[in-house]
């Protein structure tokens, strides 16, 4: 009779710290999980044992172990409680990848789960990657651009993990997280667990959620005074001589002003404990930063700070990933007339800084527009020119006065090396088509494609190539597909970067970079709009012409496609022969091929062979 009695009615942590196994595949520390090592996880598994929760929601950075809290849950069902279990992830890749990683691995090594759960092995096992039964429920793991994977069956218990990257839409059906939470509209013990780093302010969903939360954060107690308190980065100091004082980094406490050291962070995070600051009916709401986390140091963190603080892209990435909270865009609003102030005279046409040019064209009823970059180390980009070309882009002729630009153009640098342009995008978009196909098939070789943009976020900047056919005798050509609003986002922040250094970006004195060039520059602005309360953002025109703007875009992408190995780029230049040795400047000019060439697509032998 033993045998068929209940197992012990347990919290989440209480489960976790009786039956759960870490994997070595998975952890730095395997074995068996104990919630001590990291006591701030204790509150927000067992929230989900709390009468009257049906949501919990997690903002958090990395590296504070929400991935193994979600596991803990999702174990803890299975074995406690067995209940129809889906757990979400922003693509089916991922799905498939957190099961064999992760899921597959705890079942294996936490006992009590690998009772329930059948061997994926045996036949009739009903285990496969994305689905494991076991009595009385089971865990179906999907991702949100999937369709089919989230098609209409009952789901008590909901995990989504990574909700700020999931799809808007899973194909033609909606918003993935909706339509998962309504599949638990039949259970009245419903519970839904949603995680996810966040992302940009006014445009995060787990910043929407965590809102509708009761919003807790932990709260430590000062060793000198007692007064609670959470760690907030902006409380933060260090000693400004770092090389003599690597180490010397401290938390000022909120009561006292007391200096608060690493030394005492274990203890602080032991005792403490959760506190909600704001009302909500069946929400908790937690909030976690890498600053508590028992895997990071207060030292990693600063430094990581000191290396990203003067590229935005790098910023975004510790605002989000380590302190787990939502990146402000600084770009968004730009004004041209402030952009004038950044224009400088350069040394020479190219400054000496720059290792290798790209461009970028778009074609109009009347012209040709391109803009010539120049690119250093960091992606700190120099603005070289912007050119037109007036006249019918059906007629040859303007594509010859590009020839002289694309093929045949020499830019000087300050140390008396001549620079070609290393690769061209060309907007293939709008009414000439054929012709920036028939004009970049032949110039395949000199590093010139068509490409063709698409809105919308979460787009790849650059994607493999399509083949595309032309003319009467249906030539193929390689058409490049650009994410264009993601690559406007880091421009737009780069233009609002303070001071020179990596992704800034330098405008010369020339005559075409003028009011109206950098009212163009910044003709669009970044707009939120919501559908059934998903922030959805996008770029809309302020004003008629954009041309400086998506030039920009196309030699940004040039520079992408390239891959440039900014280390190598950097030797190999200053390696460089002297200004006056004409052929050993030209060589030195060039870069090298495991140093600066687009790579091979997958499955298309060849395709940019010879280049």
């Amino acid at each position: 009779m033993a045998r068929l009695a209940p197992p012990p009615k347990l919290t989440v942590s209480q489960w976790a710290d009786r039956h759960r196994q870490l994997s070595s595949e998975a952890s730095a520390e395997p074995g068996q999980w104990l919630t001590e090592r990291a006591e701030y996880q204790r509150g927000i598994m067992d929230a989900c044992n709390e009468p009257g929760i049906r949501r919990v929601v997690i903002q958090s950075s990395a590296q504070v172990g929400k991935s193994e809290i979600l596991l803990n849950i999702g174990g803890y069902f299975i074995h406690q409680d067995p209940s129809p279990i889906i757990l979400l992830q922003p693509t089916i890749q991922m799905a498939e990848s957190f099961s064999r990683d992760r899921v597959a691995t705890m079942i294996r090594d936490t006992r009590v789960l690998s009772d329930l759960v059948a061997d994926p092995k045996s036949r009739d096992s009903g285990n496969t990657l994305l689905h494991k039964k076991f009595v009385g429920g089971h865990l179906t793991l999907v991702g949100g651009n999937s369709p089919a994977s989230l098609a209409s069956r009952p789901i008590r218990i909901v995990l989504a993990d990574e909700i700020d990257r999931l799809p808007v839409s899973a194909g033609k059906e909606g918003d993935p997280l909706l339509l998962i939470v309504k599949r638990t509209n039949n259970f009245h013990n419903a519970l839904v667990v949603v995680v996810s780093t966040p992302t940009v302010d006014g445009a995060s969903r787990i910043q929407i959620e965590h809102g509708d939360s009761d919003q807790r954060f932990y709260n430590m107690a000062c060793p000198t005074c007692g007064v609670l308190q959470h760690f907030k980065w902006m409380n933060f100091h260090w000693h400004q001589d770092l090389v003599n004082n690597p180490q010397d980094i401290w938390m000022e406490c909120e009561g006292c002003g007391a200096a608060i050291r690493e030394t005492s962070k274990a203890l602080m995070v032991r005792n403490g404990i959760w506190i909600p600051t704001a009302t909500s009916r069946g929400v908790a709401g937690f909030h976690l930063n890498e600053l508590i986390s028992p895997w990071r140091t207060w030292e990693q963190i600063r430094n990581d700070f000191l290396d990203a603080k003067r590229d935005p892209e790098l910023l975004r990435v510790f605002v989000n990933t380590s302190l787990g909270e939502c990146f402000q865009e600084q770009g968004e609003g730009l004004e041209g007339n402030s952009l004038l102030a950044r224009v400088e005279q350069y040394d020479a046409e190219v400054p000496n800084q720059v290792l290798f040019l790209t461009a970028g064209a778009d074609t109009q009823p009347d012209r040709i527009e391109v803009t010539i970059d120049g690119w250093a180390a960091g992606e700190e980009c120099f603005k070289i020119a912007h050119l037109i070309f007036w006249g019918d882009p059906n007629r040859p002729e303007v594509w010859r006065q590009l020839d002289t630009t694309l093929l045949m153009g020499r830019w000087k640098r300050a140390d008396g090396v001549d620079l070609q342009i290393n690769a061209t995008f060309i907007d293939s978009a709008g009414h000439n088509t054929q012709r920036v196909y028939a004009y970049c098939k032949k110039r395949k070789g000199q590093r010139i494609f068509p490409i063709v943009g698409r809105a919308g976020e979460g787009r790849p900047f650059v994607s493999s190539p399509a083949r595309k056919r032309y003319g009467r005798n249906k030539l193929p050509v390689e058409l490049f597909t650009l994410g264009v609003d993601e690559i406007k986002l880091v421009i737009y922040r780069r233009l609002a970067a303070a001071e020179p250094g990596p992704g800034y970006i330098h405008f010369p004195a020339r005559p075409e970079f003028h009011d109206e060039y950098f009212k163009q520059l910044t003709a669009e602005k970044l707009v939120t709009s919501y559908k059934k309360g998903v922030p959805k953002r996008a770029f809309v025109r302020s004003r008629p012409r954009n041309e400086a703007l998506d030039c920009s875009v196309y030699s940004y992408a040039a520079m992408i496609l390239l891959q440039p190995d900014w280390d190598a780029l950097t030797r190999r230049r200053a390696s460089q022969a002297p200004a006056g040795d004409d052929v050993g400047a030209q060589q030195a000019a060039t870069p090298k091929p495991n140093a600066l060439t687009p790579k091979r697509r997958p499955g298309r032998r060849g395709w940019m062979s010879g280049l």
